[in-house]
């Protein structure tokens, strides 16, 4: 996917997550592996009620590469501190 693609595909129906997935696209995706790139783009086919909840930590993601990449996205964002 290039660099055009994932920004559209980070505008999303709730505008928080449009902010935050902007911003760990332009600060941290290029820092992550090839693995990591792929659970991000997991991520993006996932509705967004359900990474609003990951993001509160109303339940957590069952696979740790998501959970790993949730704690991310809280740490950019500032939640959780």
């Amino acid at each position: 996917m290039n660099k055009h693609q994932l920004v559209w595909r980070c505008r999303r129906g709730i505008r928080e997550l449009d902010v935050l997935f902007g911003q760990f696209l332009e600060k941290e995706y290029s820092k992550l592996d090839q693995q990591e790139q792929s659970t991000f783009h997991q991520m993006l086919e996932i509705q967004d009620p359900i990474i609003m909840d990951w993001l509160f930590d109303k339940y957590k993601p069952e696979d740790e590469a998501m959970l790993k990449l949730v704690r991310s996205l809280q740490d950019l964002s500032g939640i959780n501190k």
